[in-house]
């Protein structure tokens, strides 16, 4: 793939290890109301969508969250449930993306929210020293502060028209195929991450690392 000059990453999945099992047990534990009736990974209600928009606030997300699955307990476990998906970031990763920075303009594009953002910077900052992942990207780009959510076609036109890109000089990878789809429509080779592949060997089978 020698033609390409630009590669944006999703967060999830690719950078940071995630368990959604984890954040639906939590809840589960909360409230009689199965969280899988409000929420799974592949299709979210209007709640979480909103709140990854940045359409509402942290705080109104945990209150209406506390009024669907009718949970009466403290706030800070309601925080604690929703941020238990969120796992490592491998030493390793951070390696791979100081490289990649080095020949390409590299970019991150995640579905996310704030207290997810507050919980991995955090996170990023206590086992690594970075307070954020600006120093690994040229940009990033989280849904909840530019208004848009993948695999909505806006949201990569966005990044494309924003740093002068050209989509055929473009690799995208998201371990969702629905993302993967969406920035093909936009003429961006995208690519789906293989569950349990590391994002190194999957970049080396590219011929991009």
């Amino acid at each position: 793939m020698q033609h390409i000059k630009n590669i944006i990453f999703d967060l999830g999945g690719v950078i940071i290890n995630l368990d959604v099992n984890k954040t639906i047990s939590e809840f589960n534990k909360l409230s009689y109301m199965p969280f899988e009736a409000i929420y799974t990974q592949a299709e979210q209600s209007s709640l979480f969508d909103n709140l990854d928009k940045g359409l509402i606030s942290d705080e109104e997300f945990f209150y209406e969250l506390r009024q669907q699955i009718r949970y009466e307990g403290p706030d800070h476990k309601l925080f604690e449930a929703w941020n238990a998906m969120l796992l490592d970031v491998p030493e390793k990763r951070l390696d791979i993306l100081v490289t990649m920075k080095q020949n390409y303009n590299t970019f991150l594009l995640s579905n996310t929210n704030e207290p997810h953002v507050s919980a991995f910077e955090h996170d990023l900052y206590l086992k690594h020293g970075v307070k954020n992942f600006k120093d690994y990207f040229d940009e990033v780009y989280y849904s909840c502060r530019v208004g848009m959510r993948k695999p909505n076609k806006e949201i990569f036109e966005f990044v494309l028209k924003a740093n002068d890109l050209k989509p055929e000089e473009t690799v995208f990878i998201d371990d969702s195929i629905q993302h993967v789809r969406g920035a093909g429509e936009c003429g961006i080779s995208a690519f789906l991450l293989p569950k349990n592949e590391e994002i190194g060997d999957f970049l080396k089978g590219l011929n991009l690392l």
